[in-house]
């Protein structure tokens, strides 16, 4: 990060501050004042991150995974996770835990709205380039949850803000958004078929004041968008999951389901950035 030239009356002290200038290394090179355990903070919020173990060369663009937590999670339990930190450091990305106001995400249909969440993430991304150089192009957005109810608004919003998207287990509410101003997203949605927290159906909360949105019907939004809803997909096993997929002009929507619960895992979400990577042409370590 440049800094800009300040003019000073005294041509000696011109000079040295000049050289000082000169000597001191950039924020995002040197010292970026926070990492691991102690939160990025923002006047919008706070972030924690995980860089890779191994060295990338000096002009290897960094990549990231941000992950964004259930409801009334901590983002620090997530950078403290062994199997997240892991996952980093063998795909050579950045690591990236957002915290929700008051362990909540403001998503359009939400039952409360603390935070203007596109305007905090553009800060988060604004941020994370400054400080640790990631490369805002090789970004994948994931969530769990109500994280993944996050995730997929932030989609419908604005498909380009990330690379990619891979929500897990959460998708939109009643109503449902009838299209999306934007492109159709780089989406890899996992989903268990014995959810009971957030079912593939959907379900009611708060005594019927909301609803979860079914997730077939999510997928219908872009389909129709996309002028996909009478394609069949094309089908793929791997692993223990089960996918489905609709190729748009631009982007994917992949449906991924398992036979399991309300769960997550590191291997769901490599899977989805390895996806990525190879779609967008990016290397597999960046």
């Amino acid at each position: 990060m440049s800094r800009p030239t300040r003019r000073f009356p005294l041509p000696g002290f011109c000079l040295l501050a000049c050289a000082a200038m000169l000597a001191a290394p950039a924020i995002a090179e040197s010292d970026p004042g926070c990492g691991g355990e102690t939160a990025c903070s923002l006047k919008t919020g706070d972030y924690y991150i995980h860089l890779p173990q191994a060295a990338k060369a000096d002009d290897a663009p960094l990549g990231a995974i941000l992950y964004l937590h259930g409801h009334r999670g901590k983002a620090v339990n997530a950078i403290r996770n062994k199997s997240f930190q892991q996952m980093a450091d063998d795909l050579g990305v950045a690591f990236v835990a957002v915290q929700g106001v008051n362990g909540t995400w403001s998503f359009p249909t939400a039952p409360r709205n603390l935070r203007d969440e596109a305007a905090f993430f553009d800060d988060v991304l604004k941020d994370l380039s400054a400080r640790f150089g990631v490369d805002r192009d090789r970004t994948l957005l994931s969530g769990f949850s109500s994280g993944g109810f996050m995730t997929w608004y932030l989609a419908c919003a604005d498909s380009g803000r990330f690379g990619g998207y891979a929500p897990i287990a959460g998708a939109f509410w009643e109503p449902l958004p009838r299209d999306c101003p934007t492109e159709p997203p780089y989406l890899f949605h996992v989903h268990g078929t014995s959810d009971t927290v957030v079912p593939l159906e959907g379900r009611w909360l708060g005594g019927g004041k909301w609803k979860q949105g079914d997730v077939f019907q999510s997928f219908d939004v872009w389909r129709r968008q996309s002028g996909l809803a009478a394609t069949a997909p094309k089908t793929e096993a791997d692993g223990k999951l089960s996918c489905e997929r609709w190729q748009p002009v631009t982007g994917v929507l992949e449906l991924c389901l398992h036979d399991g619960g309300h769960s997550i895992q590191a291997s769901w979400i490599r899977r989805a950035w390895t996806k990525l990577s190879e779609m967008k042409g990016w290397s597999s370590k960046s």
